[in-house]
């Protein structure tokens, strides 16, 4: 049976990657990645029912009163939501879904859809975080600043997620992944043990 696998983790931590990666596997063939609808901009390049579902303010309102999000937010001044109805149908038709969201949108998508297998992928500590996030080369020191706060607050909500991972090394990490997602099982007891080891020290600064 298809399933439903939200993926989360804070920003910089390499869960995009990993995703892509995955997506690339034999055991990936059947599964897509989410689109959000929302009502920013369309951009030039880019095309409806690809990574979006473009929608007016209008029509995204009468979505939420209808309860057709799985969850949904509002992102500086748009709105952005994950559509139920696509998600079931995709399953439906014999397709994974892989979402990839913020903590609070995987919590809310877990309490609608509590069959969804949540994932979270954290870092080994801070200072691996603040490296990858300088090594990018994306943010100013205040944006990184930032994102290393959010980061202690969206660990203490990811710690009770279905399986944690920790990405100190990518293909390491990668396999994890893939075990969690397709083996329904929990990571090798040496990872295993590396991530609680993470998380305690995470939680502890």
């Amino acid at each position: 049976m298809a399933q439903l696998f939200v993926i989360s983790a804070p920003s910089g931590t390499g869960k995009t990657s990993l995703i892509n990666k995955v997506l690339h596997e034999e055991l990936a063939s059947k599964a897509k990645l989410g689109i959000s609808c929302t009502t920013r901009e369309k951009r030039k390049n880019e095309e409806e029912g690809i990574a979006y579902f473009f929608l007016t303010e209008e029509e995204f309102n009468k979505k939420i009163k209808e309860d057709g999000f799985l969850e949904y937010a509002n992102v500086f001044g748009n709105l952005y939501g994950t559509p139920k109805d696509w998600v079931i149908s995709t399953i439906a038709k014999g397709f994974d879904v892989i979402l990839e969201l913020d903590v609070q949108g995987a919590l809310q998508v877990k309490n609608v859809y509590p069959d969804a297998k949540t994932i979270f992928i954290i870092p080994t500590s801070y200072k691996d975080l603040e490296n990858r996030l300088v090594k990018r080369g994306l943010d100013s020191q205040e944006t990184i600043e930032k994102r290393l706060s959010e980061a202690k607050q969206e660990i203490i909500s990811g710690k009770d997620f279905d399986y944690l991972i920790t990405n100190d090394d990518f293909d390491l990490a990668f396999l994890d992944l893939k075990y969690a997602m397709y083996s329904n099982a929990n990571c090798k007891k040496e990872r295993e043990e590396l991530t609680k080891k993470s998380l305690s020290h995470l939680l502890d600064q």
